[in-house]
């Protein structure tokens, strides 16, 4: 059995997890807390924004990940990131995990805390002393859709995926729920996912592998260039699906890793195309870099361009806003040996254009998915980004977020 997509995804699909997620007040209108939970403890691996200035849960998440180790619940709500709220603010996140550990019946060091919503603003701690006491966390789909909605803000769907393998005989599952639509920049972004699997591995493997998966997943995409306060990945594993513990070692080491990787770059392509005002996913890919990471620099340069973003909306077939973000990547490139492609046709080849319809690629720029291909002839490397078109809406949304 190899690595197979599974339709109608599901958070709680892999053995052992259950869901929860309602409207207990500190939105107006929308569900605004979420419950993720394993019948045991699993192994964990997170990783976080970047942002010197960080959220007082993910100083809470990180002591459960890189201190505890394991990780049976979490606890997220949208509407308010706890961000920059002081020492009061450290005081909430503390609040939530005990308030989620009391709710459960479980230690409050194996509960994560995760928070999104608007900036400085001090958490009403209220609704979720009022909230929890009536969430049932379930194994069912409408319980994950539950938590799936509850952790929304700006976003206009919901990010699910999952994929199955075998790894010694036994079906191993891999599911994920995702937000982020704005301040989407990743190392990372206004972006939280949770990822589930049943799979027995070490946390010690679980972090290495969703350390390097991550570089070229979430860290692969931008929205608007700006870096959030409140992101994190989680990655929870229990172990209930029964097979050996995988190493890097293991034979199906590998199958584990494709199943990882496709969830995660699901999960990521679609925040960037849920970007906030988006019409169009872009995706960029890039060859002939002089290494992989220089190659992922290019193409990130490319999608996160402003004239860029705005030629594809507006369907301008305008090269030499690619070109120039090719070349102020930082990267190495041979100029004359620049090649770029939109939807297969042919621009530039060997840095110098050549004729193409413009007709036609208006009609390509005109779909719900554009791919930007670029050759800078240097070495082997090669590299993906995406992102979205950057419209109307997007000031518009950004411009009255608080009201």
């Amino acid at each position: 059995m190899t690595v197979k997509k599974i339709v109608g995804t599901n958070i709680t699909s892999p053995k052992g997890f259950k869901a929860a997620g309602m409207h207990c007040g500190i939105k107006h209108k929308k569900k605004d807390l979420a419950l993720l939970v394993s019948d045991v403890p699993a192994a964990v691996a997170g990783v976080f924004t970047t942002n010197a200035v960080q959220a007082a849960p993910l100083k809470v998440t990180k002591e459960v990940v890189y201190n505890t180790k394991k990780m049976q619940a979490v606890i997220v709500n949208s509407g308010n990131a706890n961000a920059c709220t002081g020492k009061q603010g450290l005081l909430d996140a503390q609040a939530m995990q005990q308030l989620a550990a009391e709710r459960l019946n479980i230690d409050p060091s194996l509960v994560g805390v995760a928070s999104t919503g608007v900036i400085g603003e001090i958490m009403k701690l209220a609704p979720i002393v009022q909230g929890l006491p009536k969430m049932e966390p379930k194994q069912d789909l409408e319980s994950a859709i539950d938590f799936a909605q509850a952790i929304l803000t700006t976003d206009t769907v919901m990010k699910n995926t999952q994929y199955s393998t075998e790894i010694d005989g036994k079906e191993v599952i891999i599911a994920g729920t995702a937000k982020g639509s704005g301040m989407i920049e990743p190392n990372m972004a206004t972006m939280l996912g949770f990822i589930t699997t049943d799979a027995n591995i070490e946390s010690e493997h679980l972090q290495a592998a969703l350390s390097h998966i991550t570089d070229i997943t979430f860290n692969s995409i931008t929205v608007d260039g700006d870096t959030s306060t409140n992101d994190t990945v989680l990655v929870m594993a229990n172990g209930l699906a029964g097979n050996e513990s995988l190493t890097p070692v293991h034979p199906e080491w590998s199958k584990f890793t494709e199943a990882l990787h496709l969830v995660a770059q699901d999960l990521a392509k679609a925040i960037a195309k849920d970007g906030e005002g988006a019409t169009k996913l872009i995706e960029v890919e890039v060859t002939g870099a002089e290494n992989d990471v220089e190659a992922r620099k290019i193409a990130k340069t490319v999608v996160g361009s402003p004239l860029v973003k705005t030629a594809v909306f507006g369907c301008d077939a305008n090269w030499g806003r690619i070109i120039a973000a090719v070349g102020y990547s930082g990267a190495k490139v041979n100029v004359e040996a620049i090649t770029i492609q939109i939807g297969g046709t042919t621009m530039v080849e060997n840095g110098e254009p050549i004729p193409f319809s413009e007709e036609k690629l208006i009609q390509i720029l005109k779909q719900h998915e554009v791919k930007i291909d670029v050759s800078v002839g240097v070495g082997e490397g090669h590299g993906h980004a995406w992102g979205c078109d950057l419209t109307y809406d997007y000031v518009q949304i950004n411009a009255s977020y608080r009201s």
